[in-house]
């Protein structure tokens, strides 16, 4: 007797998994690990299910793996931009036929200006760099010669002296933007929290909050600004009010580098029992979760933190694809939010 054609069932079972992963595999689903697309697409073969009878494995799967190695010193929590970034990362070099291997930089790492234990070069065909700002271990990762992105960078970088190709969210334009919004409502003296120098994005952030000013012949008093050291920020859980208690006069509005700090800012504002925006106004930046929990909610920089991992990809996978192309320092619109931490103005 004739076998009975094979099913999707069939080839789950031989897998020994269900039959809807082994139909999206079949039919491309993103979401189905490289791994196991292969798996399924190797035993259709071999079962000869309908389309895949006459097919030869190596001329339907994907080439032997390759593996991109991602490189941080601070791995990004469900807060953080970084996050998601990671995930539109994966999915992109996944379809691709890549792994992605996670390394975490500890601080002795930095300080002794070594690897972490669990990476090696010699199977690794690009990299990704974030939250790695130390300019000098970042130089150790490009000296390696193997195809890398930095996701933000150094704020000391230079540019040409820099082999490797730079992505960051738009940071100088939307604060810029921001900032010339609330001098045309009214608001007449500025400061700025977080640490300049903490990374290029704080600095440019730095810069389009400056360029505002300077625009509007407002004069930056630096007493009104909390620029510290970014490891001093929230080492202690008063260190806040402390900066604010020295302040002779609050100005009308802080800006802050990032949410994070822009909740930590509002909890030791409140804690002075001032009122946001009655008695200052606050700012932030990346659009974090915790944006729309705190009480008021915070005006604050959308990042596109998946497209900002698809991106990332695309331009690692282009180097490792040509080498010798020209370096890119390439920026990914971000979009500013108003909520009730600031006045209500009009956004384009």
């Amino acid at each position: 007797m004739a076998k009975e054609k094979v099913t999707i069932q069939d080839i789950a079972d031989a897998l020994g998994i269900s039959r809807n992963t082994a139909s999206k595999a079949l039919n491309g689903n993103e979401n189905i690990p490289a791994e196991t697309r292969n798996k399924v697409i190797k035993k259709a073969i071999e079962l000869k299910y309908k389309q895949f009878a006459l097919m030869e494995s190596e001329n339907l799967l994907p080439k032997n793996s390759g593996n991109i190695a991602l490189l941080t010193a601070n791995l990004p929590n469900t807060s953080h931009f970084g996050s998601a970034l990671i995930s539109g990362l994966e999915k992109r070099i996944s379809a691709e036929g890549y792994n992605l291997s996670i390394h975490i930089v500890r601080d002795i790492d930095i300080a002794s200006r070594s690897l972490p234990n669990n990476f090696d070069p010699s199977n690794v065909d690009g990299i990704v760099c974030i939250e790695l700002f130390d300019l000098a271990y970042s130089k150790l990762v490009t000296q390696l010669g193997i195809p890398t992105i930095f996701v933000d960078c150094s704020a000391f970088v230079c540019y040409p002296d820099f082999p490797a190709d730079i992505l960051l969210m738009e940071n100088e334009h939307s604060i810029y933007s921001l900032a010339r919004k609330l001098i045309e409502s009214g608001c007449e003296s500025f400061g700025f929290v977080g640490d300049v120098q903490h990374c290029l994005s704080f600095h440019e952030r730095w810069v389009g909050f400056n360029r505002a000013l300077s625009e509007a012949g407002i004069k930056l008093d630096l007493d009104q600004c909390i620029v510290d050291d970014d490891r001093l920020f929230f080492s202690e859980p008063d260190w806040m009010e402390e900066r604010l208690d020295r302040m002779a006069k609050l100005p009308s509005v802080f800006v802050c580098a990032n949410d994070f700090i822009a909740v930590g800012l509002m909890k030791a504002l409140k804690n002075r029992q001032l009122s946001i925006p009655q008695d200052t106004v606050v700012c932030g930046f990346d659009n974090a979760p915790e944006s729309v929990i705190v009480e008021p909610h915070l005006t604050t920089v959308h990042i596109y933190s998946n497209e900002m991992g698809i991106k990332a990809a695309e331009m690692l996978l282009s180097r490792i694809q040509d080498p010798n192309q020209p370096y890119q320092i390439s920026h990914i619109y971000t979009r500013p939010i108003v909520r009730e931490t600031t006045p209500s103005i009009a956004w384009p």
